[in-house]
């Protein structure tokens, strides 16, 4: 397949990026804002996701309704995500359809952010955090996160507090939009049937009048918190158990090496944990997963079951981890190196795949990599790789966190 790679950086810092694949049957783009739960001053925590819902309750020209059924008439797969990290807006469409699809995205990144509509989503947050409250797995790996960072913004709730959202105003939302929402902090991804100029040509129409800020990130790391806490829950019968450690960051070379290392220890079948926790009928759950971040990372553990068992269950774990670096095998580093080799060739085969990879890369670590160069460097990984990680990130040098009935 051949790619053709173009970017473009206007007058006020938004960079304009494309992988053009000729002969695709589809479009995708998306506005990727380098704003999420890690830059929201405390006392706004929640505000990125907050405002990600109120970007789709119009702008001074478009109302909600026609924002909606602007996407619905395109026929477009159009939706949006708040992370830690960042906040994403895109769309998937028929060729034809990225024009309209560009404009519709681009008006919502200015929205009126009328009073209104804030007083009435704000609830539609509330109900949606009172809903993540009954997810036990949920609670306790917020709890976890926010100690591991001793309250400091890497461990900000992504959905925020009751009290943070309820205290929240309209004008402080509009602050925090008029700083964050800036063109300089910004990427427009487009990928598969793509003419270039077109897109830079409406993207500069859409957006070259918007004014930079010099917004930038704070990556002073806090202090990390290890040891163990317990909550105890009346509305649980079951235990849940959650650690939390350092892991590569995502701009690591290590960071494929933390992936699959991850796999090794805890994917969802065939894996260290499953066998000894899952097959013999320990634990209900146990997995392991890696999230690469802006200069940080981590590693979760992760487990479910009877709650007597909750001991048993944490002392298996950590021989399964004391025990991960000796244990490791060429075999189980090529059956998972395959396997992710596999899924990230097979989101590149979609349009909507590229365009995601091309904008979080962009907006993560300020830089293009072909997807031919992401399988190279996947496929390079050695178990000397995995040992290295496992050596400078033990797994349970964690914060451990765990939850039964009370």
């Amino acid at each position: 397949m051949t790619v053709t790679y173009r970017e473009q950086t206007l007058g006020n810092g938004l960079r304009v990026v494309a992988e053009i694949v000729p002969g695709a049957h589809s479009s995708a783009a998306g506005f990727f804002v380098r704003a999420g739960a890690r830059d929201e001053p405390t006392p706004l925590m929640g505000v990125s996701h907050f405002l990600e819902h109120m970007m789709f309750k119009g702008t001074a020209e478009l109302d909600a309704d026609a924002i909606n059924r602007g996407f619905d008439d395109l026929g477009a797969s159009n939706n949006a995500f708040t992370s830690r990290e960042m906040t994403c807006f895109y769309a998937h469409t028929l060729p034809e359809g990225l024009d309209r699809a560009t404009e519709l995205l681009g008006a919502m990144m200015r929205p009126a952010l009328r009073a209104d509509d804030f007083d009435t989503e704000k609830n539609v947050i509330l109900e949606e955090i009172a809903m993540y409250a009954d997810n036990p797995f949920w609670v306790l790996y917020e709890e976890t996160i926010a100690r591991r960072h001793a309250e400091a913004p890497l461990g900000h709730r992504v959905l925020g507090t009751n009290r943070s959202i309820s205290d929240l105003t309209r004008d402080q939302m509009d602050g925090y939009f008029a700083e964050r929402y800036a063109p300089d902090a910004m990427v427009v991804a487009f990928a598969g049937d793509v003419n270039f100029k077109d897109c830079l040509d409406r993207v500069r129409s859409l957006c070259g009048g918007w004014k930079a800020t010099g917004v930038s990130r704070n990556h002073e790391r806090p202090d990390r918190h290890t040891g163990s806490f317990e909550i105890r829950d009346a509305k649980v019968n079951r235990g849940y158990l959650i650690g939390v450690s350092d892991a590569p960051s995502i701009g690591s070379e290590h960071r494929h090496a933390a992936s699959l290392l991850a796999q090794i220890l805890g994917g969802a079948d065939n894996s260290r944990l499953h066998w000894a926790l899952i097959e013999t009928g320990l634990a209900e759950e146990a997995q392991a997963a890696y999230d690469g971040m802006d200069r940080h990372g981590e590693f979760f553990v992760y487990a479910s079951g009877d709650p007597d068992k909750l001991g048993d269950i944490e002392g298996i774990m950590r021989e399964e981890i004391a025990g991960l670096r000796d244990s490791l095998e060429e075999d189980d580093l090529a059956r998972l190196r395959a396997k992710a080799i596999t899924g990230m060739t097979l989101a590149g085969e979609r349009p909507a795949g590229r365009m995601m990879r091309l904008g979080r890369t962009w907006t993560m670590l300020g830089r293009y990599t072909t997807l031919d160069q992401e399988l190279e460097a996947l496929s390079s990984v050695t178990l000397d790789d995995l040992k290295s990680v496992c050596d400078a990130f033990p797994f349970d040098d964690w914060l451990l966190g765990t939850m039964r009935p009370e």
